[in-house]
């Protein structure tokens, strides 16, 4: 099974779960950024969602016994606005489920977030972040690394680079400043 379809699959129940509850999410991180052409191997897919704590036995329910999903770290994580972790154990993969911050760009970015279609003959629908919001989200966590990840920057780097001229600079502009990266923004549009 090659990695794409080990995607497709630790996915598909997770959103299958989300749809059920009527819960909005969206691919974010470096299958976002592959997605968009930026391309590298990963062993895990991050998901950003608005899963109210109320929801989380039933989201547990929906997904199954494939995953190892914990509730006490999902209640943390929904209280505390962070990330958890579900282990789909067929495959080993992980998904790892962040926590929306209702922030002005965390809500804006949501929105713009396209339904694509992830795989080839296994495939799922699911909404997936611009490669601009990947960017600014790719900046914050470089920015949380104590901008040591170089993988991080790599990342934003090649996704610049394959916008080209169709960048929207005003929205990189205007998301950076709002989550306090425009320092690292300025940096990156002057290495180009």
């Amino acid at each position: 099974m090659d990695e794409l379809e080990e995607i497709v699959d630790s996915l598909l129940p997770v959103v299958r779960a989300l749809r059920r509850l009527k819960i909005r999410h969206c691919v974010v991180g470096s299958v976002a950024s592959s997605f968009h052409g930026a391309t590298r191997s990963t062993m895990d897919v991050d998901l950003v969602c608005e899963l109210p704590e109320s929801d989380i036995p039933q989201f547990i329910a929906f997904i199954g016994d494939d995953f190892y999903a914990s509730a006490p770290a999902m209640r943390e994580a929904v209280r505390c606005k962070a990330c958890f972790n579900l282990i789909h154990l067929p495959t080993a993969f992980k998904v790892d489920v962040f926590v929306g911050r209702n922030r002005p760009f965390d809500i804006e970015a949501m929105q713009r977030a396209t339904m694509q279609r992830l795989g080839g003959s296994k495939f799922v629908e699911i909404p997936i972040a611009t490669a601009e919001d990947s960017i600014i989200s790719k900046l914050e966590r470089y920015r949380s690394t104590n901008e040591t990840s170089e993988r991080q920057w790599d990342d934003v780097s090649r996704l610049l680079d394959l916008l080209g001229e169709d960048a929207d600079h005003d929205y990189l502009q205007r998301s950076a400043l709002s989550v306090g990266v425009s320092d690292l923004l300025d940096r990156l549009l002057k290495s180009r």
